[in-house]
């Protein structure tokens, strides 16, 4: 039963750690031959999340560009064409009959009756259309920001950006090497788990057939004959049980690895208690919070939240451009732009500046708000660097702990099967009875499943401890 709740457990780890299903592929079914070093390395090809935090660099990369662009000459052309239908009217002043009454006040003119004429009180207004029906027009703008110090911010921020989402990338990767290690080792106990159920099968297969012969015989009673079939029974149901998990263990690897579930997997690492002992004398336990990529994210997206701060308040210096429009123009009676008939030429150039008076307080309430979630992101760090601590001490403790239950029942394995073989003697002897056979035969059984899961809880405790001090290859 040791061996159901491992497997199943498996199956439900990779469920549970596994945000994101497999994409569905239609190639043939493939062979992967693979150590857990290999199977890593494959998750780390085609995990959605991996493959995500790639894209989302390239994004940054992309986004980068687009905020260099600023700096750049922003050069556009224009073109327009208009047809006025009814050409707007204006009305304006008299300006006519002033001048003309000036020179006949000047001249002495008489009206007909003889009297001189007098300019009137009030020389009134008349309307009057001004442009042609057709016009046109192209020109070239060019704009060159001079200073703008807000966006130079950003051009500063460009790097702290892809750095940022490469340590997410990294963070992820930590997530996929945990997932398939812990995977790969499951399978690995949950097989080693089914062969030594097969033999348990095969010895109790054996008794049973010894015995049988015994009791043809009138040496023993049908009633100790009976008791090994229980217990051959239940072992065949045990196999029955484990051969099916280990499909699913296997199908959770291959759903940690994101490889079809009709590829076959060859494992090729081996479970051995002196490899565990033997990479522990090779943890380096000296620690440093930049081991963990977490760290790194984190204060990357401080230095990127400092950068806001800094942008916003920059806003309140005046922005310098530079800028040169060259046109030409034409305007017709007729739509007869093509001909030889004159286009008329402009060409300016210039600098503006722009000086930020008030706002409604807008930027300083934004250098508030940027403020405060650096603040934040700072306590987000401190109190992942307590978190952090916890895990070395929870994990190197558990390692430890780990260590010493494998060692025991280490040696439980050994006596139980001591043990065994001796009562079996024994028994083949007629010193013993099959009762007795089939009590260490229980207990061997108990033994070995208790000194796998050591061994795999072992297993489990170094990546954990491996992955607290940062250190997961």
């Amino acid at each position: 039963m040791h061996h159901l709740k491992i497997a199943a457990a498996i199956f439900i780890a990779a469920l549970l750690t596994t945000p994101t299903p497999a994409q569905q592929r239609t190639d043939s079914a493939k062979t992967h031959t693979l150590s857990a070093a290999e199977a890593v390395g494959l998750a780390l090809t085609r995990r959605v999340e991996v493959r995500n935090a790639d894209i989302d660099i390239k994004n940054q990369i992309a986004f980068n560009r687009e905020v260099t662009g600023a700096a750049y000459p922003q050069i556009a052309g224009n073109a327009g064409l208009q047809r006025n239908f009814r050409i707007p009217v204006t009305v304006l002043p008299d300006f006519i009959s002033p001048g003309v009454y000036g020179v006949l006040t000047n001249e002495g003119v008489k009206d007909g009756s003889g009297n001189p004429i007098k300019a009137p009180e009030s020389y009134g207004t008349f309307p009057a259309q001004f442009g042609v029906p057709w016009q046109a027009s192209v020109g070239l703008s060019v704009q060159q920001l001079l200073f703008q110090p807000d966006v130079f911010v950003g051009l500063k921020a460009r790097d702290a950006a892809i750095t940022l989402y490469e340590n997410q990338k990294l963070v992820a990767e930590d997530s996929v090497r945990a997932n398939v290690y812990k995977t790969y080792y499951g399978v690995l106990v949950a097989r080693k788990g089914l062969e030594f159920a097969r033999e348990s099968s095969n010895r109790l297969a054996q008794l049973y057939k010894d015995q049988q012969a015994l009791y043809d015989n009138g040496f023993i009673e049908k009633l100790d004959l009976d008791k090994t079939r229980v217990n051959v029974n239940n072992v065949k149901s045990t196999v029955t049980n484990l051969e099916n998990l280990v499909g699913v263990s296997l199908a959770s690897l291959k759903f940690a690895l994101s490889i079809p579930q009709r590829d076959s997997l060859i494992l090729t690492d081996t479970l051995s208690t002196d490899a565990i002992k033997r990479d522990l004398l090779a943890i380096d336990e000296s620690f440093s919070y930049q081991d963990r990529d977490e760290i790194k994210t984190l204060e990357t997206s401080a230095t990127l939240l400092d950068y806001q701060v800094q942008r916003y308040k920059l806003q309140a210096y005046p922005t310098v451009a530079a800028f040169w429009n060259m046109a030409t123009n034409a305007q017709r009676q007729q739509f007869n732009f093509f001909n030889n008939d004159q286009w008329f030429f402009s060409n300016i150039a210039g600098l503006s500046i722009n000086v930020p008076i008030f706002d409604g307080n807008q930027r300083k309430n934004r250098v508030k708000q940027a403020e405060y979630e650096l603040l934040k992101t700072q306590n987000n760090t401190e109190r992942f660097k307590e978190v952090i601590n916890l895990q070395v001490i929870a994990s190197r403790t558990q390692f430890a702990n780990a260590l010493i239950s494998l060692n025991v029942q280490e040696e439980n394995k050994a006596l139980a099967e001591s043990v065994f073989a001796t009562t079996k003697v024994k028994y083949a002897q007629g010193l013993g009875s099959s009762f007795e056979v089939l009590q260490q035969e229980t207990a061997l059984q108990d033994a070995l499943n208790n000194y796998y899961n050591a061994l795999y809880n072992a297993i489990l405790a170094r990546i954990s401890y491996l992955q607290a001090l940062g250190r997961l290859p």
